[in-house]
Parts: structure tokens; sequence; C-alpha cells
């Protein structure tokens, strides 16, 4: 991505004009909603962020005597698309053999051969492109040779046909060392009836690099529900902490018996039991504190003392007739205390509002990494103690913003600054994608290409601007999500702001990216300059979205944008090489279906525009007219 100096420049005085100011942590919100938002803040269930894949990466492994490499390519409609990553890609020889045997050789493939970078942002994979037409329909060949190269190993990236896709999900969210981690996948589609894999592969690449490949079975044995059903599971044990990436390959056929080849590529983040419960002999007592509010006090024993945690349970209690009764979710960022104990606040009111009587629950209590949403602790019910009914206050007439997010801090204990000012914010490995100079009272957020999980970039962003008594954002990409998550779990300038719109957000995956996975892919072999990033992948995202309630939400004002579309023969696309994972329309990163935001504000959709810039058409954040009207509209 390229700048003008002058764009640099005024990047640069508006940081140096507002200097962070450095806070120890920030304040975490004591969160709490209605029954009705059960469903949506409970743990999801896997398959809802199952990857639909109709690509495949193939792992390229020369044979060390000198023979090459070769593998099928099956053409499922008379074209085919692939990308080569060797890592020098013009000294590799390619050579296709048709189903009948006529040969494409080398050098008449190279000569349609042209340079793409399979990129998110500024981390970027070089390959080398193909695409051909007319061809027959039917298995053909690809060979390799390595040539002068002294690069013998790399991936193949193969388009398919659009109409069978490759279904495949974590089967669990066990994701702790010592576990067994699960995939499971099936071959189906919109126009796929009678799809089915012969055989399927989980090919493991572990933190420290180690490759490992697990058959996968249809047996009902491997996490594949029943024997027989076209569902193929594999698993295996989480030795290590760090990201493991789970690659499922899968060889079968469409719904027309010819030949097709999936894969599916899963980002896993393992963590180590650095939290369990401690024995609770039978019920969970609620303490009330000096404001009226009340600390529902979880035992633990945490190993790293200091560590934040994302909590979440439900409290239940009865009618008089004792029927269960919901009475609200409680929900929170928190930190055990020295002798471990957790408390989760909460407003007595709630259980004012749900004319609930004892006794009280808590149910589908868990704790989680704040990274990666990985669930540490839990327990699907416990006793709860709480005080009498008549000491918990009178019904509320209305749900007040205490109920939801706890007392406001006291006096400038959120912020160190004054004034009002709207923050311009980037996304994953990125930098100042905004032209500082179409907004007003604006300062650009940098931490310059880095791959920080949605909790570490939101807390960078709030000391960032504690600077100000009050902020709006307007945010790229990953930036969109961190504002969110920022107003959800943490005070900042943002609870001060006044203004129409309090977040702003384009081209921001709220769902995820497939390109999460295929770059962590890509990554364990070639290094990928910020990394893996989970939070961006689909079940990343999904875990993250099940801790965001519907009032946070509420608060974002989102866009989308995607290629323009020029004639209905030709292949459109932002991004040449990532056209071919992600399914239309798409901004070359994030997928119109993708980048929605339930319970948020959709401000439109736009064709013509792409992620970033060095895509085919001009970049999303350059958009003048967006630009204007999001100035115009944005809290400060």
């Amino acid at each position: 991505m390229t700048r003008s100096p002058l764009t640099l420049a005024v990047v640069s005085s508006l940081l140096l004009a507002a200097p962070l100011a450095v806070l120890a942590n920030p304040i975490p919100k004591q969160l709490s909603g209605p029954p009705e938002e059960f469903t949506q803040m409970r743990v999801p269930d896997p398959a809802d962020a199952a990857i639909f894949s109709h690509s495949a990466l193939i792992p390229v492994q020369m044979d060390t005597r000198g023979a090459g490499w070769q593998h099928v390519l099956p053409v499922e409609n008379g074209k085919v698309r692939f990308l080569v990553f060797s890592g020098n890609n013009s000294d590799w020889l390619l050579e296709l053999q048709s189903p009948t045997g006529r040969r494409i050789p080398a050098q008449e493939l190279s000569t349609g051969a042209r340079s793409a970078d399979f990129a998110f942002e500024e981390a970027r994979v070089p390959a080398s492109y193909y695409a051909l037409d007319s061809l027959e329909t039917g298995t053909w060949n690809l060979r390799i040779d390595a040539g002068a190269s002294r690069s013998q190993s790399g991936y193949v990236l193969l388009e398919g046909d659009t109409a069978t896709e490759l279904m495949s999900y974590p089967a669990h969210r066990r994701q702790i060392v010592g576990q067994q981690l699960d995939v499971v996948a099936t071959l189906g589609g919109a126009r796929a009836s009678g799809a089915r894999i012969a055989s399927a592969t989980l090919r493991v690449t572990a933190p420290d690099g180690a490759v490992s490949s697990y058959a996968m079975f249809d047996d009902g044995l491997h996490a594949d529900a029943v024997a027989g059903d076209g569902l193929f599971g594999a698993g295996f044990i989480a030795e290590q902490s760090g990201t493991y990436v789970a690659q499922v390959l899968a060889d079968g056929t469409n719904a027309n018996g010819q030949r097709v080849v999936r894969s599916a590529e899963h980002v896993l983040p393992v963590v180590d039991a650095s939290l369990r419960l401690s024995p609770i002999e039978s019920v969970v007592s609620a303490r009330t504190q000096a404001d009226g509010r009340l600390s529902i006090d979880l035992p633990t024993v945490a190993n790293k003392p200091g560590q934040h945690y994302r909590a979440y349970a439900e409290v239940w209690g009865t009618d008089g007739k004792g029927n269960e009764r919901p009475v609200a979710w409680v929900s929170g960022m928190v930190t055990p205390d020295k002798n471990g104990v957790l408390g989760l606040g909460f407003d007595p009111r709630w259980v004012a509002r749900a004319d609930a009587q004892p006794p009280y629950q808590l149910r589908e209590l868990r704790i989680e990494d704040p990274d990666h949403f990985v669930t540490l602790a839990g327990a699907r019910t416990l006793a709860l103690d709480l005080p009498a009914r008549r000491l918990l206050g009178a019904a509320p007439k209305g749900i007040d913003e205490a109920m939801r997010m706890g007392p406001r801090p006291s006096g400038n204990e959120a912020t160190k600054g004054v004034g009002q000012r709207l923050i311009l914010v980037h996304g994953y490995c990125s930098g100042g994608v905004w032209p500082a100079s179409q907004f007003s009272t604006a300062s650009t957020f940098l931490d310059v290409n880095k791959n920080r999980s949605h909790d570490a970039f939101a807390r960078l962003l709030q000391t960032f601007g504690s600077t100000w008594n009050s902020f709006g954002t307007v945010a790229h990409s990953q930036g969109g999500a961190a504002s969110l998550h920022l107003y959800t779990y943490y005070w900042s300038g943002l609870d001060n702001a006044t203004g129409a719109r309090l977040i702003q957000s384009v081209g921001t995956p709220y769902k995820g990216t497939n390109l999460a996975g295929i770059l962590a892919t890509l990554g364990s072999w070639f290094g990928v300059g910020c990394g893996t990033n989970d939070n961006l992948s689909y079940s990343g995202a999904s875990a993250w979205l099940a801790g965001i309630p519907t009032a946070s939400r509420a608060k974002v004002n989102y866009y989308t944008t995607a290629f323009r579309t020029t004639n209905w023969w030709t292949n459109d696309y932002c991004q040449i090489a990532t056209d071919l994972v992600l399914s239309d329309p798409e901004d070359g990163t994030t997928e119109q279906a993708n980048g929605q935001l339930s319970g948020g504000v959709n401000r439109g959709h736009t064709s013509g525009q792409c992620h970033t810039s060095g895509m085919r058409d001009p970049a999303q954040y350059n958009d003048s007219s967006r630009n204007a009207t999001m100035n115009s509209n944005a809290a400060r």
C-alpha cells in the first residue's frame, strides 16, 4: 500500500499533536442484559461458523529423486484458475495433461501467467496466477518441476466450481493444552445434491511448525455424527499452546460424478489451562457492595496473577408457584483478586424486574481467555445465594445504563484528557489509511503493521483515546471490531461522546473472513509478516460475537463495498488472487455477507470499491462523499 508524503505528514502531525496518555489498565464495565438476549450470548453452535469452500489449497512437496511433483487438477466447467506459491515462482516449470493425454507445456503456461499477491492488508504472499479457458472437462494432471530453483516445497491454490462446496468446522471449543480437537467436513452446496467425499485427510501444523496428517473417517466414531452420512471427521491431541492450523483436504465427486478436490483451513488457538473453578461446596454467594450493587463471587484457582478473563453467566430464579424464571445475564472482563475470587458485578434491580424468588441459580457459566474466547472453566448449573428479596429494592421502570454497564467511573478515572475528538482507526496489519484532511477535529490512531487480538487492539485504542475526554471512531476493517469491543467491555471516551453515530466502520469482517485460515496455512511455510489472527476467522469471530450484546451492537453504523461489475461474461474481482476463495460480492478481503453485524445499523453497500489501495477498484476508505457523511454525523 503506498501513500503520498503529504498524507504521511498530515498523519504524523496529528499523531504528534496528541501524545498517548498512558493509563495503567482500562476500567471494565459490569455488563448485564435481559433474558431475551440469552440465545445471542450463549456459546454458538460450531456449525454456524463453518467454512464453505469451493477451492483447494494443495501442499506441494517435490520428490527428492528429482521426479518433481504431480497432482490431479479437476476441471469442472471447462475453465480453471489457480495460483502457484513457491517462494521463487519464476523458476518452477509447470505442465498440464488433459484426460485424453493432451499436454500444455511450461512454455505455453508461462505465456499466460502473471504475478499476484494473496494478501490481507499488508500481510501478503507472492504467487503466480494462471487462468485457462475452453478446456476439456474432467480430471487433468498438474506436474511441477523445480527447475533451477532451490525451493522444493510450496502450495497450489485451485479454484473449483461454486456449485460444489466443502463445509467444514471444528466440532468443539475445547482448545486447551492436552485436549483433543476434532474437525469435521462434508461435500454439498445449493446445486450439489449427491456430492460425496471419497477420502479426506486432516493436515495439522503445530505451533512449532511440525506437520502431522490424520485420515478422516465417516464411521460415527470421529465426531462425525452417524456412520455413512457423508460427514467425515478426525481429531488430534493439542500438546502445546499456540496457534494450530488444521487443514481438511478432501477428494470426492460432485453431483454429476465428476472428480473434485476441496480444502478448508481452520485457525485453532490453543491456550494453557491458566484458571479453573476451585471446589465449590454447595452455593455461589453474592456480596452486597457499598453502592448497593452485588458481586457474584466465583472462587477460582488462577495460575497467572493479574490476568483478566471474559466471564458470562445467566441468573435464574423461580416465580411464586415454583416455576423457573429467567432473570438476566451477567458478563464482563474480570480479574481474580489475590485470593482467586472472580467477582461479577450485578445490579439487584434485575431480580426485582423479573419478580423472581429463591431458589436462584447461575447457569451456562463460562470463563474465557480474553484474546481467543476459549472457555477455560465453566459450569452448566450452580446454586446462587442472593440477599433477601426485600433488600433488593423495587422493580425499575425501565432498563437504564447502570443496569446494563454498571456505574460510570467517577471524575476522570477512565480518561485523562480534555476536549472532543474523532479517532480514525486502521485495521489488522495496516497503518493510517484514512485521508485525514477529509475529517475535522480528528486524529489518527497508528499501530502500524501489527497483529493484535480484538481485546489488545481495543485496550491500545482506549489508551490513545484517553488523551481526550470524549471521542467517536471512524474505523476500517478490524478497527471496527476493536472499537465495538472497546465500547462493550471498557469505559472510555466513547461513553462521553455526543453525536449521531458513535462507531462507524467500513469493510469490517464482523463474521470473519476465509483469508485468515488460508494465510495461516501459507504462513506456516513461507511466513506472513503480521502473523495469524484467529479473531478474524469465521469460528473466532463467532466466539467473539457471542459476548457482544444488542445494546452495544446498536452503536455501530457500518458500510460494505464490493468490486465493480463490468460485463456478465468477464470475471470481476477486487484482488485476483483472493477472488479464487471469496464468494461474491466481496471487496478483496471481506465478503458482503460476512461484513454484516446483526443488531448494528447497516448504512449501505457500494459497488466499485475495494478493501485497500492496490486492488482493481479504488480503496473504500478514499470515498470522499462517504467520508464527508461520516464526518458530519460522527459523535465526538
